[in-house]
């Protein structure tokens, strides 16, 4: 049996991690031959498929790296082209591919369905740190983007009081919320704007100005694809030839111009941008990617294909590629989290304080 393994998207901690259990788990179980392809997708539209293999040794020692040691790639599309599918497809046939493995967020788990329809048996493993994949309530490197941020809105909270200034935090989150939301509760933030629910500005710098009168200092914890009531989530490039052509970015400032001239604090961004995404995985991160490439060399061995890996429940389990590929897990405004933050008095920016 031969097995090829792709990360697709952005990377991610915790990659490393899933690429090890994967190959350890086929190697052992069934004496698999696992094959490892470079740079995600463009790997296979080479015109020379880049690959290696992936023996117990070369995976040993690289659970806790981040990053992915055989590389991603978030600008290629095979599906884009029919000349590009055909030759992922050939060069999968003539490496003698039963299966492959495609570690990627909803960007990858479309083109996977993609090749899926086409006959390459497929296994997903869902990876996010926006957390946003539907049918999984939490994916591997979610937890360390999480602590990541936290670490960030502790430290910016020291200087906010220092210099009674009104911080902005900028995290990841194009159309879900969910880092924005756990980090800003973790980190003590005092508004959480998120993209699920329009912000209005008159609220957030009514919470501004009280917390002037009082604690001196705000912390804003916002997510990337928030916007306000009536306006347009803020752009930072787009990109023509990528699977995720929209790039956002930089909501941060612009509320900063938005909220300054309402206010006595100075008001300060900062955007952190990737380095929500890089570093060593928790330990919580480690496990979770650990049990998911488990459970996506466990349904290879049982010939379940087209298949992604899930958790639900606190429960490992998978789900059809085609119900995944269609939607964003977002946050509901019911959630148990959204009622506790404002029970303990955290702006949503939806209400005037």
């Amino acid at each position: 049996m031969r097995i090829g393994i792709l990360t697709g998207g952005g990377d991610c901690p915790g990659l490393n991690a899933v690429i090890r259990a994967v190959a350890k788990s086929l190697l052992r179980q069934c004496g698999a031959q696992v094959i490892g392809i470079e740079d995600g997708f463009v790997g296979l539209m080479a015109d020379t498929p880049r690959v290696r293999e992936l023996t117990w040794e070369s995976v040993s020692g690289i659970l806790m790296r981040g990053g992915t040691i055989l590389g991603t790639s978030n600008r290629a599309n095979p599906l884009c082209s029919e000349a590009d599918t055909d030759r992922v497809l050939a060069h999968a046939r003539t490496l003698g591919l039963q299966a492959l493995v495609v570690i990627g967020g909803d960007g990858s788990m479309a083109i996977a369905h993609g090749l899926a329809q086409r006959g390459l048996a497929i296994v997903g493993v869902p990876k996010t740190i926006d957390n946003d994949i539907v049918g999984c309530e939490r994916s591997f490197g979610f937890d360390t983007a999480v602590a990541t941020v936290t670490e960030a809105i502790e430290r910016l909270q020291t200087t906010a009081q220092s210099h009674s200034r009104v911080m902005i935090v900028e995290t990841m989150g194009r159309y879900a919320g969910w880092i924005a939301l756990e980090a800003g509760l973790a980190g003590a933030a005092d508004v959480i704007l998120l993209p699920e629910i329009d912000f209005d500005l008159d609220a957030v710098a009514a919470v501004c100005r009280a917390r002037e009168r009082r604690q001196r200092y705000t912390i804003i914890c916002i997510g990337e694809g928030a916007k306000p009531r009536g306006g347009e989530r803020t752009v930072q490039q787009r990109i023509a030839d990528s699977p995720e052509p929209i790039r956002l970015g930089g909501v941060a400032h612009v509320l900063r111009e938005q909220l300054q001239p309402r206010l006595d604090s100075e008001v300060r961004a900062t955007v952190l941008g990737h380095v929500q995404r890089g570093g060593s995985p928790t330990p919580f991160d480690r496990v979770l990617a650990t049990q998911f490439g488990n459970e996506a060399a466990q349904l290879i061995m049982q010939g379940q294909y087209n298949r992604m890996v899930t958790l639900h429940g606190g429960r490992l389990g998978h789900v059809a590629l085609a119900d995944v590929v269609h939607g964003t897990r977002m946050v509901p405004r019911d959630h148990p989290l959204l009622r506790a933050a404002r029970q303990i008095g955290v702006s949503l920016g939806d209400t005037l304080a």
